[in-house]
């Protein structure tokens, strides 16, 4: 083969290598396929970078067009994803993107979920939720704590281990009222007689304690008696929380006068054991509502709680309020957000026909920033021993649809 044909089949080579890089390359960054791009927002991209990988289920499906810091202080990250336009069909308006990492010190991807059957699809340049990323440094001073405790607790135990040699060895040796006992039989003999003595002093000693036991465990019975009673069973058997003290503590006035954005409906049978209880069975059912507070800014959210149209109205006022306070723990120690926004109304019982399978209905309504808060609530003048609320005076407030 000539020196011209060797140079020729060369360069060929190299062209179709060239074309082959380009071709790889290209599709990896989507060049050559038909893209539409999604926005969502995070407080921290935990170390995210332009040109990272999107999975939808597990599969590659986009890249990551850009990162936008926020214009103001306090504001989120913008995130751009450049998505493969075969995932139109399965991402959804109600689709969540979240910060994954590849093992445990690998590179950032982000994962999006698929969509609800029924949602609408999503258009380019739509927002979509998102879920705050697990920090890995979070992590590692949570494990130095543990460490830095069971360090300290071994410590003790070395030092407890110890004492307790030197101890023993005293004992071995006689010193001590307890070592002379053990190397001594004339003390211990005399000692058995003084105690002798000490025991018919101390029978009517005896008598007074069961005496005194016997009280004791009247009143606990009494006690006891006093919980499963008619009157007070809803409030200490199974009512779900434990402080009683704490009812009303985050409640306002009533709704604001604004409109709330976004409203989640549930029936309190779907969520609580019992008719009269606020013990939470379907905290399944609160997700929606506790990611969309911690995924979006909002000025304001509302739990209203109301108990149906059957029962006795002070009984149900509390019973309100008990589960309020439930619904309001439960979201604000699964979902992370500024629960100093996250307030609570109680109505207590309404008015309607009565129906046995009516056990009220809960309103979380979301309300914009800027929205005022309306005032606290003043503490029903009632006694907290009793754990009995006062009928409330003030107009029940109508939740916003």
């Amino acid at each position: 083969m000539s020196r011209t044909a060797r140079l020729g089949a060369f360069i060929v080579g190299t062209l179709v290598l060239l074309a082959v890089g380009i071709f790889i390359v290209g599709s990896k960054k989507y060049l050559f396929t038909s893209t539409y791009v999604l926005k969502t927002t995070f407080a921290d991209v935990a170390g995210l970078q332009v040109g990272a990988d999107i999975d939808v289920g597990g599969v590659h499906s986009g890249t990551v067009k850009s990162i936008e810091l926020p214009s103001k202080p306090g504001g989120k990250v913008t995130v751009a994803l450049q998505m493969d336009h075969t995932t139109h069909s399965i991402i959804k308006q109600d689709s969540k993107a979240s910060i994954e990492t590849e093992g445990l010190l690998g590179n950032q991807f982000v994962a999006v979920s698929f969509g609800s059957a029924g949602q609408p699809d999503v258009k380019d340049g739509d927002t979509i939720a998102s879920v705050p990323p697990l920090e890995l440094g979070a992590i590692l001073n949570k494990a130095d704590a543990l460490i830095d405790s069971g360090q300290v607790a071994m410590k003790n135990v070395t030092q407890i281990t110890e004492h307790l040699n030197s101890v023993t060895a005293k004992v071995d040796q006689g010193n001590g009222t307890v070592g002379a006992l053990i190397n001594d039989r004339s003390l211990y003999n005399n000692l058995e007689q003084t105690s002798s003595n000490l025991n018919q002093t101390s029978i009517s000693a005896k008598t007074t304690v069961v005496a005194a036991q016997a009280g004791i465990t009247d009143f606990q019975e009494n006690m006891e008696a006093l919980k499963h009673n008619f009157l007070l069973r809803g409030y200490f058997k199974d009512r779900g929380y434990e402080d009683s003290s704490q009812l009303g503590k985050d409640a306002i006035e009533g709704l604001p006068q604004a409109s709330a954005t976004k409203e989640f409906t549930l029936q309190a049978k779907d969520l609580f054991d019992k008719k009269d209880s606020a013990k939470l069975k379907g905290q399944k059912r609160l997700k929606d509502a506790g990611e969309f507070l911690a995924g979006n800014d909002f000025g304001l959210a509302v739990i209203e709680v109301d108990t149906g149209s059957e029962g006795d109205a002070d009984k149900d006022q509390t019973l309100a309020e008990g589960r309020a306070l439930v619904l309001r723990n439960y979201i604000v120690q699964h979902y992370g957000f500024d629960d100093t926004k996250l307030k609570t109304v109680s109505l207590g019982k309404q008015t309607g026909t009565p129906s046995k399978d009516n056990w009220g209905t809960i309103h979380i309504l979301v309300y914009p920033e800027g929205t005022p808060i309306p005032a606290d609530k003043k503490p029903d003048a009632t006694s907290a021993a009793d754990e009995k609320s006062a009928p409330s005076t003030s107009p029940k407030a109508t939740p916003s649809k």
